[in-house]
């Protein structure tokens, strides 16, 4: 066995063993209510069928959820003016402030992490997780892997994406939707 399955194996057991309620949150926070409510902010008005395009769910799926939040206060439907037969979902105040809260709150505790790792270690942990996150886009099980060409051009989108994002913290200090970890290094292809 390699060291690539070694790592494997050890990363999985890891991950699976010390499973923590933030990791929980962190990986709900991509389905359900708080991916729409964030997709709302991100992106405005919406339709139910572009949130069941964004969220990859049911038109009966989206119904519900957006049945959910609207008990909730955090979304209005309204039909459309133009067109009788489109409805328009929009994230209300107490819907913004919801969102503002969950991003608080992960925000809270990840930079508490870093603290405990420190500037160096936690730059180190954001590049590698950028270059892996990088490597995952790219390469798809069952599917043949990616060419030098295309990995390369994945790490030039990744670094200008993180240049945008720096540029956004040098004028209003807040990150984008993308997140706020920024690092310079497009590893080579072998």
């Amino acid at each position: 066995m390699g060291y690539e399955r070694e790592a494997l194996d050890e990363l999985f057991a890891a991950v699976a063993m010390k499973r923590s309620e933030l990791q929980t949150r962190l990986i709900r926070s991509g389905k359900g209510e708080p991916f729409l409510l964030r997709y709302l902010q991100h992106h405005g008005t919406s339709t139910p069928t572009m949130l069941a395009s964004a969220l990859k769910a049911s038109s009966g799926r989206i119904s519900a959820l957006l049945a959910i939040l609207e008990r909730k206060g955090y979304v209005t439907r309204e039909v459309d003016p133009a067109d009788r037969r489109t409805v328009l979902v929009n994230l209300t105040e107490d819907g913004r402030r919801e969102v503002e809260r969950g991003y608080e709150e992960m925000r809270s505790a990840v930079c508490w992490i870093f603290r405990q790792m420190g500037e160096r270690r936690t730059r180190e942990f954001v590049d590698l997780t950028c270059e892996f996150a990088t490597y995952m886009s790219v390469c798809r099980p069952g599917e043949p892997r990616p060419t030098s060409d295309e990995v390369q051009r994945a790490f030039v989108e990744e670094r200008d994406r993180r240049a945008r994002i720096r540029e956004t913290l040098r004028h209003d200090g807040k990150p984008d939707a993308a997140g706020d970890a920024v690092g310079d290094a497009v590893p080579p292809v072998d």
